[in-house]
């Protein structure tokens, strides 16, 4: 008579709650062949729980630091730099001043991240050369009427007459942007007279335009500014008379 080696009871797997939603399987029994590929399947649950839960953090993060930026532009731009404090752009955003500091640790590097500006500036030296000063006027209108590069300048015009710190950044923009252009398409000796002169150009237009809103000037349509103003640039950047 064969002897048979009693069967225990078949291996259950269980689940249980560790932490919030990451679930764990458990046997009742151990059984090698599963006991590998549930701890696998533990392991991806809990990697997938911890990844999604970053991301929510990461994502809130970035929405309270967006929704500061906002405020500050708005504000920066409209009231510049002394006229908007900490406190004015907490309210703005609807949390508290506290927060602000947490993200931006003071008022110098929120406005210096509120006002950045990266003009990308076409390529003179590889465009016709009769084209550079209508070419850098389109440019100037594309800038300044993109919200996301003209507020930035307009927070540096509005607060650079009167603070100091703004005024250093408008200077940056043009020693690293406009002169080393300007350098590209004519004698790089003349380039910071060549490039202060277009920059006047420019910088009076946007004042007149976009900041003090002088009526005739508002009412110029982009062609009308492009004939006129463009020969001028012209003159200016590549350092000859215009025929």
């Amino acid at each position: 008579m064969d002897s048979a080696k009693p069967v225990g009871p078949a291996p259950i797997i269980r689940t249980s709650v560790l932490s919030g939603n990451i679930f764990s399987l458990h046997l009742s029994t151990h059984v090698d062949f599963l006991a590998e590929a549930i701890a696998f399947v533990n392991s991806r649950w809990h990697m997938d729980f911890m990844s999604e839960n970053q991301q929510k953090k990461t994502s809130k993060s970035d929405r309270t630091r967006a929704q500061i930026l906002e405020a500050a532009r708005l504000l920066f731009a409209k009231h510049g730099y002394d006229g908007a404090s900490i406190r004015d752009v907490a309210a703005h955003a609807s949390i508290d001043p506290a927060m602000v500091i947490r993200y931006f640790r003071s008022k110098d590097e929120l406005f210096a991240r509120a006002a950045v500006v990266d003009l990308k500036l076409p390529a003179l030296r590889v465009i016709d050369r009769t084209a550079i000063g209508k070419t850098l006027i389109r440019r100037f209108l594309e800038i300044w009427e993109d919200p996301a590069n003209g507020t930035g300048m307009a927070i540096l015009l509005r607060s650079a007459t009167s603070n100091e710190f703004a005024a250093e950044k408008l200077r940056d923009v043009f020693a690293n942007q406009v002169r080393p252009l300007v350098a590209a398409v004519a004698d790089p000796a003349d380039a910071g007279r060549r490039a202060g002169l277009i920059s006047s150009q420019l910088l009076g237009l946007a004042m007149c335009r976009y900041l003090l809103r002088l009526p005739p000037v508002v009412a110029l349509s982009h062609d009308e500014i492009i004939q006129t103003v463009g020969p001028t640039l012209q003159r200016y950047a590549v350092g000859e008379d215009v025929p």
